[in-house]
């Protein structure tokens, strides 16, 4: 294809294709422990971070990954205050790292003319740095998860469980909490801020609804993801549309065929259900 000839392009896919893997399998793991707003809301504070960095004259990237984890580990912390109410912390993390980008984007002005490339991801925004950052958060989530994969399993359903069977509950919540921060901040540059949980959440939530098991789920959750970000990337390179809203709308019509496509199999399931019980009532009256 005549746009991989282009270096930018091929930035554009690697990128996207490492996190094409790691942040849907990671959007698995958040919508079984019913935390899918963290990703939105650490994509607001990794923003603030990246404008501190640039009035700060550090590197945006560097200083917008950092702010990130720290973001995931102050939610974590207050999530254990306010056992009661876990949504207060997301709530909180999310005003504030909002609030902050926003003043400081008002104190720089090179950063608020390039805001829209942040808000919605850019093809060209992908630099080498950025792209070797993605590939270590991409490495570090493979060796979580699957060195991880049996406290992960029961941590996801049940914490109290978790412990029970010996698993460092507390510890675990932490790593999990840094490894989300790390790649909603790694995943900013191709799909922008306001759209990171999309490229999280939605191919998890297609997962979910028909994978028969917990296996399966991450294997469709990574196939949904792939697909989403090369088409997304594919149509924003020849639409000139952001990459990020262009993602986001391709993972959201693949949900909607998911939709359909069950409700499809439910009606025929059901259907074939009736026709067994006709079946089996003609067969009991002629026996009577």
């Amino acid at each position: 294809m005549a746009m991989l000839s282009y270096e930018f392009m091929q930035r554009a896919f690697w990128a996207g294709g490492l996190i094409g893997v790691i942040g849907p399998v990671l959007g698995v793991f958040l919508m079984l422990r019913r935390q899918v707003l963290m990703a939105d809301t650490l994509s607001h504070v990794s923003l603030a971070g990246v404008a501190l960095g640039s009035f700060l004259k550090l590197n945006p990237a560097l200083s917008g990954f950092a702010i990130a984890i720290m973001g995931a580990l102050v939610i974590e912390q207050l999530r254990r205050v306010y056992r009661t109410y876990s949504e207060v912390p997301v709530a909180i993390i999310m005003t504030s790292g909002l609030a902050l980008a926003v003043v400081l984007m008002s104190l720089n002005q090179n950063l608020s003319k390039s805001f829209s490339s942040y808000l919605f991801g850019s093809i060209v925004a992908v630099s080498d740095m950025q792209l070797r950052l993605i590939a270590v958060v991409a490495a570090v989530g493979v060796l979580f998860f699957v060195g991880m994969r049996r406290p992960l399993y029961t941590f996801a359903f049940d914490e109290e469980t978790a412990a029970v069977s010996g698993t460092r509950v507390s510890l675990l919540s932490f790593l999990f909490a840094v490894f989300t921060g790390m790649t909603v901040a790694a995943a900013m540059p191709v799909v922008g801020v306001l759209l990171v949980s999309a490229l999280i959440v939605l191919p998890a939530s297609i997962a979910l609804r028909i994978a028969p098991g917990f296996i399966a789920a991450m294997g469709i959750a990574v196939a949904v993801g792939l697909s989403g970000v090369f088409s997304g990337l594919t149509a924003s390179y020849y639409l000139n549309t952001p990459p990020g809203g262009t993602i986001a709308l391709i993972l959201l019509g693949f949900l909607t065929i998911a939709v359909i496509f069950q409700k499809l199999m439910q009606i025929q399931n059901r259907r074939r259900i009736q026709k067994i019980n006709r079946n089996r009532s003609y067969k009991n009256y002629e026996e009577i």
